[in-house]
């Protein structure tokens, strides 16, 4: 709720601030005036005010001492000290009571014009501004709707759509929220075609101007650092959107300075694929060629125990030389406090240490299945403000301390992101496809509405072992989720709503990587 427009200043000078009073009048506000401590506190019980402009030096009581009897009064009324001091300790003082804006005498009517309105009225000034910026830049993209993007211009396009998702939900902007949100459904089809037509010759000339894939983010971004700099942090933070992504750099900043890239999930955009991806530097089918008895289970989790040895291997063949790279995944808050015991002795040996965080990716698979978790992370909004206060108190935020504290950069990625789903597709298929939502293999796997699913004959072809005589792979597009007729019901009441991934949708596919150098060193 706006706070009124109404301005309280205690100063037992008041005949000398009429000026200012009148001033203030204005340009909208009202202004009372009190030369006492006790009549400030007695006229804010009776009514409420926008903003107190306080005198540290009055009669009987100094300004700082009211300022508990004024928060108690309205916990929320922004203060602001008008004092003759400049002593430092006055001003630290200040501070360190959490006075909002400190003001030195004399001061002109424009000065604190400038200070009443940002505090009354800058967040509306602000979300003004924003939508009026949003609005213009709205029209700009959309244009770029019809256009046939190449690889580098949808990260540009998906990524500032990430960065206006963020702003506009820190404001009163359910509007524009709306239409962005429509605005990025409308791509999820012209995504969908840019893969399947592309994606294939990626994988067929490694030649070819390609973006940097999963089986990329070791050799192009990790190995120069650990050239440039013999030591590196690599974090794998498991299904992280580029939204929540935005929603921990204000955190991160404090502590590093960031330089972000972008890289495409390979397909399917799910942690047995994109992950392994990412810790060999090969395809599936190129992991199943030099480890068969690793790629043999059907399981997820068995196809991800290998992680650590495949960037062992990886490492030592793009360096030369025989690499042994700790590596530790937090699946828990207990694997959280056991990992930070070890990681001092990581860092001090050099070389790089690998963490790899699940939360996430449990977070955003859990909410299907416990309803309190649905209710706290209903929509994108929830789950990144659930996200961030995370974030804030994690193991993974003490690890990222703890290099900062010793001067070691980190290297900070994820394997894939993911897509709030809320349609169900029917598929038909044979007993033994594959149980996933967003991707399935099978004989006979059949989309009933070809717009749902990009449909890949040749595994092969994108990088995946052959899996028998007829198994063809499903990749889900847009918002859409797997269902059998025979549980359709079944299917809509659980995963509607859902956020899932291993399909084929900016969100899920282009993920960021961020180069974090410690501001200390």
């Amino acid at each position: 709720m706006a706070r009124p427009k109404t301005i309280l200043w205690v100063d037992d000078e008041v005949e000398a601030l009429t000026a200012h009073a009148l001033f203030l009048q204005e340009h909208g506000f009202h202004v009372e005036r009190t030369p006492h401590g006790d009549d400030a506190l007695a006229l804010l019980r009776k009514q409420p005010y926008g903003v107190v402009l306080l005198d540290e030096h009055l009669p009987g009581r100094r300004g700082l001492e009211l300022v508990g009897e004024i928060r108690a009064i309205d916990p929320a009324i922004p203060l602001v000290m008008v004092t003759k001091s400049e002593e430092a300790g006055t001003m630290r003082e200040a501070i360190g009571i959490e006075m909002d804006d400190y003001l030195v005498k004399p001061v002109n009517p424009r000065q604190v014009l400038s200070v009443v309105t940002r505090l009354l009225e800058g967040d509306r000034i602000r979300e003004q501004r924003l939508a009026r910026d949003f609005v213009m830049r709205f029209r700009e993209l959309g244009e770029r709707r019809g256009e046939r993007l190449g690889w580098r211009e949808w990260i540009e396009l998906v990524a500032e759509l990430a960065s206006w998702e963020v702003r506009l939900a820190a404001g009163d902007q359910s509007g524009l929220r709306e239409a962005l949100s429509t605005f990025q459904t409308t791509l999820h089809e012209d995504f969908a075609g840019f893969i399947a037509r592309n994606y294939p010759k990626w994988l067929a000339d490694p030649a070819r101007d390609r973006p940097p894939l999963s089986v990329d983010v070791v050799g192009e971004f990790l190995t120069p650092l650990l050239k440039s700099r013999g030591k590196a942090l690599f974090i794998v933070v498991d299904c992280l959107r580029l939204d929540q992504w935005e929603t921990l750099k204000p955190d991160i900043s404090e502590l590093f300075d960031i330089e972000v890239s972008h890289y495409y999930s390979i397909l399917p955009s799910a942690t047995p694929f994109s992950r392994n991806a990412i810790f060999s530097g090969l395809f599936p089918v190129e992991i199943q060629q030099r480890h068969p008895e690793w790629w043999g289970a059907r399981d997820d989790e068995s196809l991800n125990a290998h992680e650590g040895a495949l960037l062992n291997e990886q490492l030592s063949e793009l360096t030369g030389s025989r690499v042994d790279a700790p590596y530790e995944k937090i699946s828990s808050a207990t694997d959280g406090e056991e990992m930070l015991k070890r990681l001092p002795g990581y860092l001090a040996r050099g070389g790089v240490t690998v963490l790899v965080f699940n939360f996430i990716d449990q977070l955003t698979h859990g909410r299907a299945e416990h309803a309190i978790l649905y209710e706290v992370a209903r929509d994108a909004a929830a789950l990144r403000s659930l996200t961030r206060t995370w974030f804030r108190d994690s193991a993974l935020m003490r690890a990222l301390k703890e290099a900062e504290r010793r001067d070691v950069p980190v290297l900070l990625t994820t394997d894939h992101g993911s897509i709030h789903c809320h349609t169900p597709a029917t598929v038909y298929a044979k007993r033994d496809t594959t149980a996933n939502l967003r991707y399935k293999f099978g004989e006979d796997l059949r989309a009933e509405r070809k717009d749902a699913a990009v449909q890949v004959e040749d595994l092969a072809a994108w990088g995946l072992p052959r899996m028998g005589l007829g198994v063809r792979l499903l990749l889900a597009t847009g918002g859409h989720f797997f269902v059998y007729p025979t549980k359709l019901r079944e299917y809509q009441a659980r995963y509607r709503g859902a956020f899932l991934h291993g399909g084929v949708t900016p969100e899920e596919l282009i993920v960021p990587v961020a180069l974090l150098t410690p501001r200390g060193g």
